[in-house]
């Protein structure tokens, strides 16, 4: 398997940048949607059901794909062999993130399923500043990943 996973390491990394670029578009629009939904939309009309439709595909169709993909190219990366020396700690930070960043695809997905019953209970300031959190779990994650950062490098 070591050496099947060497020889298209190339191609993975290709397809787990892809998932992730699209897993992080849904990450950052979303939240944003919830906002207008929250300040703008009242519960009930003909707007509410357009942006539940707008949030069920983006999920649904868009990110819950992209965040599997970006798993499986990305356990695939951890399984090539020489590509993560756990011994440092820039692959700890990274999962931990990675980790942190499905945590939040899942709270945006309970989110969705609360406008969608008519219970969201939260302010768009709550969402909007929910809809940072990918932007910090991003820098955490293209630092640690690609410049293979050290907490005590600095």
């Amino acid at each position: 398997m070591g050496t099947f996973l060497a020889d298209y390491y190339l191609w993975t990394k290709s397809l787990h940048v892809i998932s992730v670029l699209a897993w992080m578009a849904g990450l950052f629009y979303l939240p944003r949607l919830f906002v207008y939904h929250a300040e703008v939309v009242k519960t009930g009309t003909e707007t509410d059901t357009l942006f539940q439709t707008m949030e069920r595909r983006l999920l649904r169709a868009i990110m819950n794909p992209a965040m599997i993909a970006t798993w499986i190219f990305g356990l695939a990366l951890v399984f090539t062999p020489g590509i993560v020396d756990w011994s440092m700690l820039w692959p700890w930070t990274k999962a931990a993130s990675v980790i942190a960043m499905t945590a939040f695809h899942m709270w945006l997905a309970a989110r969705r399923k609360d406008f969608a019953a008519g219970t969201n209970s939260r302010a768009g300031r709550t969402y909007r500043m929910m809809n940072e959190l990918p932007t910090l779990l991003m820098l955490v994650i293209v630092f640690s990943a690609v410049a293979k950062w050290n907490f005590w490098d600095f």
